[in-house]
């Protein structure tokens, strides 16, 4: 038994042996330069806002993210219409994103009152959305009424920046 390890061992041992590399005799030549396109230089990183998010949004609209509305009334005239109109373009380039708009008023009136002449507002703006093709299932309405005023004041040029429907995008 012990003469058949031994016989074993040598026999692995010889075995290993010729599976040995031996070194070449001489080197292969170098590699030739070849003419080669140069690689594509890294795109930058980008810089400005991600798009389809609410700041690229903003950028984007340049002031048409807001409409405005006449005391008591929640009707889109045709300056609201051109800026619905950027809206739409931009929720088509973006079919990923959503929209809430949201409906406001001025001081004036009880909150009651208020909040369903906001929900008014955002409605109006949100149904021409709609009939500009935007589905009606990546917009959404709410209503805030006289409680989120953008300007102080107990003036007509306060409460006319109030009256208004702003459309904020979410990712």
């Amino acid at each position: 038994m012990q003469k058949i390890a031994i016989a074993l061992t040598a026999a692995s041992a010889l075995a290993l042996g010729a599976c040995a590399k031996k070194a070449p005799e001489t080197l292969p030549p170098a590699p030739q330069p070849t003419a080669t396109t140069p690689a594509p230089a890294p795109t930058p990183a980008p810089t400005g806002p991600v798009p389809g998010s609410q700041t690229h949004f903003k950028q984007a609209m340049a002031g048409k993210d807001v409409i405005y509305f006449d005391t008591d009334k929640y009707d889109i005239d045709s300056e609201d219409q051109a800026a619905l109109r950027a809206q739409a373009q931009y929720m088509s380039q973006y079919p990923n994103i959503r929209a809430t708009i949201e409906g406001h008023c001025d001081e004036r009136g009880t909150r009651d009152y208020n909040l369903a002449l906001g929900e008014r507002r955002a409605n109006a703006a949100k149904n021409y959305l709609v009939s500009l093709g935007v589905p009606a299932t990546r917009v959404t309405t709410i209503s805030y009424g006289k409680e989120r005023p953008v300007a102080l004041g107990s003036n007509e040029a306060a409460w006319a920046q109030n009256r208004r429907a702003v459309t904020i995008v979410l990712n």
